[in-house]
């Protein structure tokens, strides 16, 4: 059995046969009339008609004076019908094979043919070839599969070529971001960009990475959110942005997570958090109508309608619902006992309000199955949110469930320096105690919204995980083009 080694060898002596011919095998043009599937798809109006195409070699059949090759280009596979006696003969000014030519070609290789639309007598559509130029030759054949798990991510252009659905999944995601684009133009905000460099992060609470920036003899981080520099663009005169940005946090990975991603902020003057959950359920039935013509979506096997208005539910009344917990009278000790029973751990200084988020982010987010609003969360975990209106303690927050899955976090934004300083405040104690997500006190922020700041409703999500949620596809690796793998050991 040959080895990739001695397949190489065969393309490498193929390259100098070309070479010595006096045929460019990497020339700089070409000419393409047609991508294959306006072919396939319009062939009443072209049959007969004279066309170049273009593609990658696929597979080729050689029947004496009779070749077939599948050529393949992004929109689809065509056939190619070359005889020995109406293909031209060989020019090589011109770069022109002849047919003995087509021996030195092998699948992979891109090459242009120029011929008529035709369909032969088993009724397939091809292309009756009369000149065919080579493009670029590959030097390592396309393998029939990818075997190995990891090799699928490691040599994702290979996975693409051979997996339809890898394909279809990274499609989707670029579909999914080309809409949401639209849809929030459509509701007059910007796209705009600020800072991956930033000499203090925050906006999340979230480890950071850290850089050292030689020009300026400083050490920065990479953003873990764009946040606090979009609400800065709110203060200078801007009343609605959103930014589709590479994040960065120095934490796990899992089967939804990784330290790099990419994630959709917006802000919208004047506007609070029901605003802005009015924004973003219609922004999903949005996204589920172009994708699926309709309104269901499949998530873990289940079936759910996304249509009509989501219900509004407070965490306690979650946590009444599933846990049989009473939020404002269960006893401390009752929560900690039933912390250790679920061995979840809170992080930094402890916190009663924030001890009951957690057990309630464990148990009770997984259960929330039907499109909902969980709402109105503690200020403890929320250092970025509005205190709530009327309710002590708790702050105008939500987040969006669907398939017991979070899709949208986001909240009436703080607009008082002062209150954003005791926030921090309280984020500097937890950073003290040990919590490394915990965020630092930023002085030219606070500066910033001291200058004035209007009502203010934001949210933010990972488009990683949102493409997860509308492919039902459980993997980043799968809907990331490009995954974060471990380099391979040259021992």
């Amino acid at each position: 059995m040959s080895t990739i080694a001695d397949l190489r060898k065969v393309r490498l002596e193929q390259l100098e046969k070309i070479k010595k011919l006096g045929l460019n095998p990497y020339p700089a043009e070409s000419k393409k009339d047609y991508p294959n599937k306006e072919i396939l798809d319009n062939f009443e109006d072209l049959e007969g008609k004279s066309a170049n195409i273009t593609g990658r070699i696929t597979s080729i059949r050689e029947h004496g004076a009779l070749v077939f090759i599948d050529l393949a280009d992004e929109s689809g596979v065509i056939q190619l019908y070359i005889r020995e006696d109406t293909l031209k003969a060989t020019d090589l000014q011109d770069q022109i094979l002849g047919f003995d030519h087509i021996s030195l070609l092998g699948t992979g290789d891109f090459i242009q043919a120029f011929g008529e639309v035709t369909k032969t007598k088993s009724g397939q559509i091809s292309l009756k070839v009369e000149s065919l130029k080579l493009l670029s030759k590959s030097l390592r054949p396309i393998p029939e599969e990818l075997k190995d798990i990891e090799e699928r991510y490691r040599k994702r252009y290979l996975d693409f070529l051979l997996n339809p659905r890898s394909k279809e999944i990274l499609d989707t995601r670029w579909k999914i971001e080309e809409e949401t684009r639209k849809f929030l133009w459509n509701q007059g905000f910007k796209e705009v960009e600020t800072p991956i460099l930033q000499t203090l992060y925050g906006g999340t609470n979230a480890e950071p990475f850290t850089t050292h920036f030689n020009a300026l003899n400083t050490d920065f981080y990479l953003r873990i959110a764009p946040e606090l520099y979009l609400k800065r663009l709110i203060v200078g005169g801007y009343e609605k942005v959103f930014e589709i940005a590479r994040n960065f946090r120095n934490e796990g990975i899992d089967q939804t997570h990784f330290p790099e991603f990419t994630m959709l902020e917006w802000y919208e003057a004047y506007a609070d958090y029901h605003r802005v959950m009015d924004l973003a359920e219609a922004l999903t039935k949005h996204l589920v109508l172009k994708l699926t013509g309709g309104t269901t979506i499949k998530v873990n096997d289940q079936e759910i309608d996304i249509s009509g208005t989501w219900p509004r539910i407070p965490v306690e009344d979650l946590a009444k619902e599933h846990l049989g917990i009473e939020w404002d009278s269960i006893a401390d000790d009752e929560i900690k006992d039933l912390l250790n029973k679920h061995k979840i751990q809170v992080a930094g200084v402890w916190d009663r309000e924030k001890a009951l988020f957690t057990l309630y982010d464990h148990l009770v987010t997984p259960k929330l199955i039907e499109p909902v609003w969980a709402i109105d969360y503690p200020q403890s975990v929320s250092p970025l949110s509005k205190a709530h209106r009327t309710k002590e303690k708790r702050a105008e927050r939500f987040e969006g469930y669907i398939g017991g899955v979070e899709i949208f976090d986001g909240w009436s934004e703080i607009v008082s320096g002062l209150e954003q300083r005791r926030r921090f405040e309280v984020e500097q104690r937890n950073m003290k105690e040990g919590d490394k997500e915990a965020m630092p006190l930023d002085e030219e922020f606070i500066e910033a919204l001291e200058y004035g700041c209007p009502p203010l409703g934001g949210i933010g999500f990972g488009i990683d995980r949102l493409v997860m949620f509308l492919t039902d596809t459980w993997g980043i690796k799968d809907v990331v083009a490009f995954p974060i793998l471990k380099p391979r050991s040259d021992s």
